[in-house]
């Protein structure tokens, strides 16, 4: 049973952490070569608010959403 940890441990510290151990010894050498994709993810979460706040305006724009007082019973 022992070696089944040390099996995961030595998948997680040999294998599955080796890019995020690039990207630790990259970052000395150019901080924004390091942080590339995390900007990547920001430009498309950007645009992705950005679309979804335009297609929230167009459906308020038409009108369709039952806004009165009464639409709830405990309103």
């Amino acid at each position: 049973m022992k070696d089944l940890f040390y099996a995961i441990q030595d998948l997680f510290v040999n294998v599955l952490f080796l890019p995020l151990d690039a990207l630790r010894a990259l970052e000395l050498n150019n901080w924004w070569a390091a942080n590339f994709m995390s900007f990547i993810f920001i430009i498309i979460g950007a645009v992705a608010i950005t679309y979804w706040m335009l297609q929230l305006k167009a459906y308020n724009d038409n009108g369709e959403e039952d806004k009165s007082i009464s639409s709830h019973s405990y309103l």
